[in-house]
């Protein structure tokens, strides 16, 4: 009795479906962008550098310990005060040589915006969030004088309406058909003007 020979089924096109299905995927898969936050690393000290002296009112404290509990200048507060406190210490003028702060003028805090600095400290037992909510509220004090300072000068420079984000966005917009010359001009002066000096203890 002669042997049958069993069908063989083509898996050619199974083969293209597969692969248009990879392709479909590989295009409509979102991979999720792991995102930090941005800080500079001091530089490498020089050896012969002199030592810089800083006067302990022209340092903000925050503390922020094991039990999420927030001490700012040896005083517990909560988060949602934490961005007017700093606000306030920056824009302070102590010294009275600023001549575009709008602060308190108070001899006993910081002298002026360039030599104020945050001095952040956080136990290891800190959650994460808490420590990231300490960073955005302080962050986000730097962002409320620049975007004031940047609603002044835009104004005069013809940048109506524009706080120091929006001004970064439309510098970064490929599509602004506005002076990105002028812009960024604005822009590097506001950093100048209000840096952001914030140091984390160890």
């Amino acid at each position: 009795m002669a042997k049958r020979s069993a069908p063989e089924v083509n898996a050619g096109s199974m083969a293209d479906i597969a692969f248009l299905l990879l392709i479909f995927f590989l295009v409509t898969t979102t991979i999720e962008k792991d995102s930090g936050i941005n800080r500079k690393l001091p530089p490498v000290e020089d050896v012969d550098q002199p030592d810089v002296v800083i006067k302990q009112k022209n340092i903000f404290t925050v503390l922020l310990n094991g039990k999420d509990q927030l001490l700012v200048e040896d005083e517990l507060m909560e988060l949602k005060d934490l961005r007017a406190a700093a606000v306030e210490f920056l824009d302070n003028n102590g010294d009275q040589t600023c001549t575009y702060c709008k602060g308190a003028k108070d001899p006993s805090s910081s002298d002026n915006p360039d030599k104020a600095i945050i001095s952040l400290k956080n136990e290891r037992e800190t959650s994460y969030a808490a420590y990231i909510s300490v960073q955005n509220e302080l962050v986000a004090a730097y962002n409320v004088l620049r975007n004031k300072r940047a609603l002044e000068l835009g104004s005069q420079e013809g940048f109506l309406d524009m706080n120091f984000v929006e001004m970064q966005k439309n510098y970064k917009d490929a599509r602004f058909v506005g002076n990105k010359t002028k812009l960024k001009e604005l822009i590097d002066q506001i950093k100048v003007e209000y840096p952001q000096k914030l140091s984390e203890v160890q």
